[in-house]
């Protein structure tokens, strides 16, 4: 793989993520960016919330889906671009807290298919505690029209 210039793959990862309705929609933040990491924030909001008042699993999926695509965006060329092919969630305990943390590691480089592993976390005065986990599988696109970082 060519040598990747950080504050390019910032400076693409944060436009890509203002194009997000999606994450926009959640009120999600970007919260870090490096090498093969990104973590994604978000607050607690009564409209994100299942029957129960916790927070969605099609949240936490989203969530980690995205900060899964964006870890993967860190080790790509620029002109590339990614499609999440494959995910598993594991929801280990109930989306309860005042704001939620995502994280998204590579945990396999390739140059077609990448993998990477995600984590969510629920934050309040307390210790950080783990609510779910993903597997993720992505493709790497390269000239196809329409489809583009």
């Amino acid at each position: 793989m060519t040598e990747i210039d950080p504050d390019t793959v910032e400076a693409r990862i944060r436009r890509s993520f203002a194009r997000q309705g999606a994450m926009e929609t959640l009120g999600a933040e970007l919260s870090h960016i490096s090498q093969g990491v990104v973590e994604i924030e978000l607050r607690y909001d009564a409209k994100l919330t299942q029957q129960h008042g916790f927070l969605h699993a099609g949240v936490i999926s989203a969530a980690l889906d995205t900060a899964c695509s964006y870890a993967a965006y860190t080790v790509v060329e620029p002109e590339v671009s990614l499609l999440t092919i494959e995910f598993k969630v594991n929801l280990m305990s109930p989306g309860r807290g005042e704001r939620f943390l995502f994280r998204g590691e590579i945990t396999k480089p390739g140059s077609n298919i990448i993998v990477a592993d995600g984590r969510g976390y629920a934050l309040t005065d307390g210790p950080a505690k783990l609510i779910a986990s993903m597997t993720s599988t992505l493709m790497v696109i390269r000239g196809r029209e329409g489809i583009s970082g």
